[in-house]
């Protein structure tokens, strides 16, 4: 998975480098995983994995990303409700 654009709310998934990205640039959190589907927000983004997990990432206001809590998350993070 790569992404590039605004960096803000962790949206991008590079952790605490939040800075716009211009160039399409690799998730690291994805590393050695086979992802197969991507959904993409204007804040933020989820992803499934070959295994079946769902990730998410970025501005979880309103519980967005399935976590149970409002918190950003600056790196791809499993959804434990669906694991």
């Amino acid at each position: 998975v790569f992404t590039w654009g605004k960096g803000g709310h962790g949206c991008l998934g590079h952790g605490e480098d939040l800075s716009n990205q211009l160039l399409p640039k690799k998730v690291e959190a994805f590393a050695g995983q086979r992802v197969v589907a991507v959904s993409a927000g204007a804040s933020h983004n989820l992803a499934l994995t070959a295994d079946g997990a769902v990730w998410s990432w970025g501005d979880g206001a309103f519980g967005r990303l399935g976590h149970g809590d409002q918190q950003i998350q600056l790196l791809a993070k499993k959804v434990e409700a669906f694991a």
